[in-house]
């Protein structure tokens, strides 16, 4: 349960459950999804986030009930597009250097959540239901009068600054840093801030949904728990005045005047819906003998594609946990990796690295670009006494994905750009000791 002022929010636990949920009593109907007449003269309405056919397992979908469908509204006309970018972005030149970016500065003017998302990257395409996109948001009002959705993909929050309320049709999210929410493809909301300012990344995915990993030899217990994911339950608005709807689909923004909230589902049953998670609560799992494991085993969440452990997205975190391996080079060793791989920092310090990598920062490291510790961490680590240590107070995390990235034109012309980022590693010295 969260609470906001003197109003408690409840949730519905597990992850991909079929839930169900009223506000008023007899609300559902009592047989069948679409009666001739629904309860309180609501409207029957399927909200569908995979095609009719696809396996029951994966098959996601809800029924509303709720005041007014979705159709309510004046026709959708173009708008300008802001810094959101989408399919091809931008056609950048991709390149093979490491990138790093200071945190965006917060607004000066009033800007709320959609006015202040800011595209850095992305790849795959839209259009055809692969890929993804990096966002980050800065904000500092409410949305007002307003609600979005986003046609393209189910969109990762992951909150850095300021807490964030975000109203949707199937109910209401309390989101803060060190917590995540997930909102699906086509629910509308709309996003109230809980501080005066706030940042966060945002993960676009246009692939398979994001499931939980799965465990292997791990077992039963490991990773992410599907107990601790949370769903809202029903909560209405029955509202009319003059309002704005803005639809995101293929990368472009269109607006629609609507006469009255469209959150106004009272009732709804189904596991199609958006969903929170305390990244505290992830269990982590680390070698308690030798060698650094590889990043994988701290995925909470992942969108797979066709070909086996091939993802379309792993969202990765490096939380707080303990390192006891013996006789091992403990943080991540220098690597290159045909998976491309984002990271941002939602507080404290990364292990891999001293100085630079910032919180509400990030950096990028596409495919084969070999990347690794600065010389300061390597020299600590390789003379370190390898004692048990509890690396605490952090939380850095990865959107990794089999793509390429393309960075947007903002991103490469930024001044958040370091331009000195590959210094950190000119100091690396030579320690051969072998013969010539």
């Amino acid at each position: 349960m969260d609470k906001v002022g003197s109003v408690d929010l409840d949730y519905q636990t597990g992850f991909g459950n079929e839930f169900s949920t009223e506000v008023l009593n007899g609300a559902l109907p009592k047989r069948g999804n679409s009666p001739q007449k629904a309860p309180f003269g609501l409207y029957s309405e399927l909200l569908s986030g995979t095609a009719f056919m696809v396996p029951r397992e994966t098959n996601r979908r809800s029924w509303l009930y709720r005041i007014r469908p979705s159709v309510v509204h004046k026709p959708f006309v173009r708008m300008d597009n802001g810094l959101i970018r989408g399919t091809p972005f931008d056609n950048q030149i991709i390149t093979p250097n490491q990138l790093r970016w200071n945190a965006l500065n917060m607004p000066e003017e009033p800007t709320d959540f959609v006015d202040g998302l800011v595209t850095m990257m992305g790849g795959g395409d839209a259009s055809i239901g692969s890929g993804l996109a990096i966002h980050i948001y800065t904000a500092n009002t409410s949305m007002r009068d307003r609600f979005f959705h986003n046609s393209d993909g189910e969109l990762l929050f992951v909150p850095q600054q300021g807490g964030l309320l975000i109203h949707t049709e199937l109910g209401v999210l309390k989101v803060v840093p060190n917590e995540i929410a997930v909102v699906q493809r086509g629910i509308k909301f709309r996003v109230e801030l809980l501080d005066e300012t706030a940042r966060g990344y945002i993960c676009e995915n246009y692939g398979a949904a994001l499931r939980l990993p799965s465990l292997g030899p791990i077992g039963s217990n490991g990773l992410a728990n599907p107990r601790d994911f949370s769903t809202p339950v029903a909560c209405f608005e029955d509202e009319e005045g003059d309002y704005t709807l803005t639809c995101k689909i293929n990368g472009n923004l269109w607006s629609a005047e609507i006469d009255h909230s469209p959150l106004d589902v009272v009732a709804w049953h189904g596991n199609y819906a958006p969903y929170k998670y305390n990244l505290a609560n992830f269990n982590v799992i680390g070698s308690v003998s030798f060698d650094h494991p590889d990043p994988s085993i701290y995925t909470v969440l992942t969108s797979p594609t066709n070909s086996e452990g091939r993802a379309n997205i792993d969202f990765v975190i490096f939380p707080p946990r303990w390192l006891v391996a013996e006789d091992t080079y403990r943080p991540p060793w220098y690597h290159r990796n045909v998976m491309s791989e984002f990271m941002g920092l939602i507080h404290g310090q990364y292990d891999g690295r001293k100085e630079g990598f910032v919180p509400g920062g990030s950096s990028l490291h596409n495919c084969m670009s070999p990347h690794g510790n600065d010389a300061e961490v390597y020299e600590a680590a390789t003379n370190a006494d390898l004692k048990p240590h509890y690396i605490k107070d952090t939380m850095a995390f990865m959107f990794e994905t089999c793509l390429l990235y393309k960075p947007t034109k903002f991103a490469m012309e930024t001044e958040h750009m370091q331009q000195d980022y590959s210094d950190c590693w000119q100091g690396l010295k030579k320690h051969f000791t072998g013969r010539k």
